[in-house]
This record gives C-alpha cells, structure tokens and sequence, in this order.
C-alpha cells in the first residue's frame, strides 16, 4: 500500500492533501458524500487518481472515499449460473448435435476480476461456449451420450484453469440436453430394436434347448417304466377336464376288450 500511495507522484499528493482540505471544511456536510455501505457479499475496488489503492478489496461494511480523486466499482461475489447457449458441434465421428450446458462460477479476487478483464461475465460466458464446442469435438457420439459427467469434469477443469487470473472460480459445469438429427435417432432406435430381437431370439434358442434337454430326461424315465405313459396320460386327461367342463372321447385298445370277454366266459 505504502508504494502504490508513493507512486502517484508529487501532483498526486497535491491533490489527495486537497481532498481531504475540502472534506474538512465542508464537515459534516461532505461525510455523506465520502461513506459508502458495501454488502456483505460485495467488495469494492478503490481507485485513488486511477491506481488500486489496495491489493486487497474494501468491504463489507462502510468504507470512505475522497471526493475528486478517488472512485470505486463494487463486485458482487456470489455465484453467478449461466445458460450456455445451443452450440452446433461436429463430434469425432462425423455426427453433428446440438449441445447446451450450465455452468456456475463465483468471484474470488475482486481486484483482479476488475483490473485483469474489462467484463468478467460477459468473458467467463465465452470461453465457456468455446471450451464446450473445443471439448466435445474430441468425442464421439456414444462417449458424447455415455460420458456426460467424464465430460463435465474435463470442461470444468480447462475452464477453471483459464480463467484464473481473472479472479473467477468455475463451480460446476453440466450438460443439459443433446440434440442429435432425427434421421439419427431412427438409425439408432432400428438398430436398439435390432439388437433387442437378437437378444430374444438367443433366449428362445437357449430355452428351446433347455426344454429339448428336460424331455430327453422325461423320456429315459417313462421308458424304465412302462405303465409311467399311461399314467400321465391319464393326469393330463385329468388337469384337462378340471379347466374345461367338457366330455373327453378317447380311444381305448381292443385287445383290452378281448381280456375281458374272455374272463367273463370262464367264470
């Protein structure tokens, strides 16, 4: 502080020693001109005949200010979130899409957010807007879909990077929606569907196979026991009466008959 008050020179400590002659002898008329409130999420930068007057920003609180030679900007250090507008990209792939985003930034540095940059906001949107089309040009289609917070966290870290010597601290960027061509969306939905009726008919096959298995087993069984076939015939004679209330006709051997004439002729 002591070096930026020396380097205004002998004419600046001419006009300072007026300044505050002129903010004596208007007492206390002139001390409302010279307090200034500062909120507490705002700092204010002071410039004395046009240099900083601190490394370190003023505030929150009441701050004093000559008149004639000094002159201040507030900063307001919350956390300021911005739409990124739709940008049209061209991915790795050859695939063009829309892509829109959100990021959230706050300053930290007051005085550099006014000495380094002339509009800190209208700046952080930019690089903002250039740094997504830069990112999501090196990505395909499916890591652009797939990936969305891989990506997020890659802009984030290049943004935050870029813009720390204006004092700003990018908070969190997303991405909010990805447009692609309609001709592109069928092309993928047909080839989605295609890939689910691969699947089903590879579990069909499979069941197929498993049921072939089962009734290879069954028929190993019914052939150790030779009265097994007539019994299950008869159970599903059965399971079939108990569903539908109908009369069943079915066939029975004729040598069956034939036993039992010939029993009823010997007795």
């Amino acid at each position: 502080i002591a070096d930026r008050q020396e380097g205004i020179g002998v004419c600046g400590w001419i006009l300072v020693s007026l300044s505050f002659l002129l903010v004596l002898i208007t007492f206390p008329i002139s001390i409302w001109s010279c307090i200034k409130v500062v909120s507490e999420y705002e700092r204010a930068v002071v410039f004395r005949l046009g240099r900083i007057l601190s490394k370190k920003a003023k505030g929150p609180g009441l701050i004093l200010v000559l008149p004639c030679t000094d002159t201040f900007i507030k900063v307001d250090l919350r956390t300021v979130t911005c739409e990124i507008p739709p940008q049209e990209i061209l991915t790795r792939d050859a695939v063009t899409a829309q892509v829109d985003g959100v990021v959230c930034y706050r300053i930290h540095s007051a005085v550099s957010a006014v000495a380094n940059v002339a509009d800190v906001h209208s700046a952080t949107l930019l690089l903002a807007q250039t740094t997504l089309r830069n990112v999501l040009g090196t990505q395909s289609l499916a890591q652009l879909l797939a990936g969305r917070k891989e990506i997020a966290h890659s802009i984030q870290a290049t943004l935050d990077s870029a813009t720390e010597q204006w004092g700003v601290k990018v908070a969190r960027v997303e991405i909010k929606d990805i447009r692609i061509p309609m001709a592109m969306q069928r092309a993928m939905a047909a080839e989605a569907e295609a890939a689910r009726e691969t699947k089903a008919k590879i579990v069909a096959a499979e069941g197929e196979r498993n049921a072939s298995k089962a009734l290879q087993k069954a028929s190993m069984v019914l052939t150790e026991s030779p009265a097994g076939l007539p019994l299950r015939y008869l159970q599903t004679l059965t399971a079939v009466a108990a569903q539908n209330n109908s009369t069943i006709v079915f066939p029975l051997p004729i040598n069956m008959f034939g036993s039992l004439g010939k029993k009823s002729t010997g007795g």
